[in-house]
């Protein structure tokens, strides 16, 4: 029985229940209100509704989240297996598909096969990383800077936090920076969702396959290059399907936790100065905002491999599974009051967990350090231009985004 005293059971009619939607304007202005709502309702574990009335179960509790990230034979990321979706109830053309439908890469696999292509994605980031992702993301920092710099005034968010990633991932990746900068808008909406999001993620293909084609004949010292040298032999598709899950990961992730490190910075005065002092070291933020605000607060998808239990539900073969991170960070039973410091407790899920826990959260971590580090030191006296409760956010079934970080300096 769930908390209301109705019965447990399968999210797509849950006996007749009205269920909760992850899109539209509530989701987009309040999911923290909804996560809390529903761990209410219904435990750890709760029903709800995908983009086009898609049935999911939400996983709200931490320990459940553990468990179904960490048991891949139990809950698969092969989305072969979802029911809805072999059933037809899921269109090709849903903007549900960019997020969870099957591709090959090694996000959408399990055994084997991930940990092939796995090594594959690790190595080349690995000597990506080896080849300067520090030195890339001061040469974007100060140049970013530079078009605002003498305005004495600027939007953190779409002036930097929204770029600065892309550009350093364009040079991992090997494309130019032209087009990494008109990929920014293409990824955000595929996690936005809508009408728009299949477009969007056709057009970041498009783009990834003739870098790939450029490669073959102009090798270098990127990721698309050694993805097509690495020994596992990757075939073009899988290329291309693994730049696309490091672009957009990757920028999406790394952007929206830049600005809401310097959210953080910038509306609390201790933290800025003892940034700017040294006393502070900017790690410690990101692992603060890494549990209270996790950039992807809802992890696309799990599918189960068989009839199962899970925080008291009856889980159906076949069934989708979306990861609550931000409310899974929030659990009462693991964070009681969350007002107590985390600092040096990295046990937080926003790099996820298990055999699929995130491969590039170094290169993400060294990008935000980075353009904290110069922003604080290129703009003395930086400080918000609007009271802080006057910044805002919207909210998509992944992520919420903070709207605009507008700050005042010098003088």
């Amino acid at each position: 029985m769930n908390a209301s005293g109705a019965p447990r059971g399968c999210p797509v009619a849950h006996h007749g229940a009205e269920l909760t939607r992850l899109y539209g304007p509530e989701a987009a202005t309040d999911p923290a209100g909804i996560y809390e709502r529903l761990r209410k309702e219904h435990g750890s574990v709760a029903p709800v509704l995908l983009e086009g009335e898609v049935p999911a179960w939400l996983v709200l509790g931490y320990r459940d989240a553990r468990r179904v990230l960490d048991n891949p034979r139990q809950f698969s990321r092969d989305a072969r297996i979802w029911r809805d979706w072999l059933d037809g109830r899921v269109e090709e053309s849903s903007p549900l598909i960019p997020m969870l439908g099957w591709r090959p890469d090694c996000v959408s696999q399990d055994g084997e096969p991930h940990r092939r292509l796995r090594a594959a994605v690790t190595d080349g980031l690995r000597a990506a990383a080896g080849r300067g992702i520090r030195r890339h993301a001061t040469h974007y920092a100060n140049k970013q800077i530079d078009a605002f710099a003498d305005a004495g005034r600027a939007d953190l968010v779409g002036d930097y936090a929204e770029y600065l990633p892309m550009l350093v991932l364009s040079r991992v990746l090997g494309l130019p920076e032209a087009e990494g900068r008109d990929l920014v808008e293409s990824c955000a909406q595929v996690l936005k969702g809508g009408e728009d999001a299949v477009t969007h993620d056709a057009r970041i293909q498009e783009i990834l396959g003739r870098l790939v084609v450029r490669k073959r004949s102009e090798p270098g010292g990127d990721l698309a290059t050694a993805l097509l040298e690495h020994h596992a032999g990757l075939d073009e598709d899988e290329i291309v399907s693994h730049l696309r899950l490091v672009l957009i990961a990757a920028h999406t992730t790394t952007s929206n936790l830049l600005a809401r490190v310097l959210q953080l910075v910038l509306t609390d005065t201790s933290r800025l100065s003892g940034l700017i002092s040294g006393e502070l070291n900017i790690s410690a933020v990101v692992e603060e905002v890494m549990w209270d605000s996790p950039p992807l607060a809802v992890l696309p998808g799990r599918f189960a491999a068989s009839d199962l239990e899970l925080g008291g539900h009856r889980i159906q073969e076949g069934d989708l599974l979306v990861l609550g991170l931000a409310a899974g960070n929030q659990d009462p039973e693991i964070r009681p009051d969350t007002g107590v410091s985390v600092q040096g407790n990295q046990a937080h899920l926003a790099f996820s967990s298990g055999p699929h826990e995130c491969p590039g959260q170094n290169i993400g971590q060294a990008v935000i350090e980075i353009a904290v580090d110069v922003l604080l030191h290129r703009l003395p006296g930086l400080r918000l231009a609007v009271p802080p409760e006057e910044l805002s956010s919207t909210a998509s079934t992944w992520e919420s985004r903070l709207d605009r970080l507008p700050v005042e300096f010098g003088g």
